[in-house]
């Protein structure tokens, strides 16, 4: 009878662990219940590194999340679809932009607020976007630029 009550009792607290967990991961992940939202559009030239589930921030907050990324086949360009917290109403002429962690972090969308009195409607796509920019890239353009710049300088003629 005393193996039965045992089991019982570190059954039930494996499951209120468990609960706990989904509880914790869904408040982490923004699937928890309570906060509405709603929907903008933005175009960008590139998108690396941002995926579905990606954060939307504001001054380094959390206000949204992308919740569609696909391929506009007629401009080449990222549609992307993302949430706004209804509690952040953005002025019409904000920006929003592709931003790093840092050399090593992630991804992230930052929105920029302008300071129009119009504001976004849900549903409608902000204009003024920035795309990814690759680390590398900007690497390579600097070192390319450089060796450029020093072999154009020394083949120029002296003269007059």
């Amino acid at each position: 009878m005393s193996e039965n009550t045992t089991e019982v009792l570190v059954g039930g607290v494996v499951l209120a662990a468990a609960l706990g967990f989904v509880v914790y991961a869904g408040q982490v992940t923004g699937f928890s219940g309570g906060g509405s939202s709603y929907d903008l559009r933005a175009s960008f030239r590139s998108v690396e590194g941002v995926t579905v589930g990606t954060d939307v921030r504001l001054a380094g907050v959390k206000v949204g999340t992308i919740t569609q990324l696909e391929l506009n086949p007629e401009t080449f360009f990222a549609d992307a679809v993302f949430t706004m917290d209804d509690r952040i109403v953005l002025p019409d002429d904000s920006s929003i932009l592709i931003s790093q962690e840092g050399l090593l972090g992630g991804n992230f969308v930052e929105v920029q607020p302008g300071g129009s009195p119009i504001n976004f409607e849900p549903g409608d796509e902000i204009q003024d976007t920035q795309g990814a920019v690759s680390l590398i890239t900007l690497f390579l353009r600097a070192f390319d630029g450089s060796s450029e710049s020093a072999d154009t300088s020394a083949a120029e003629p002296d003269g007059g």
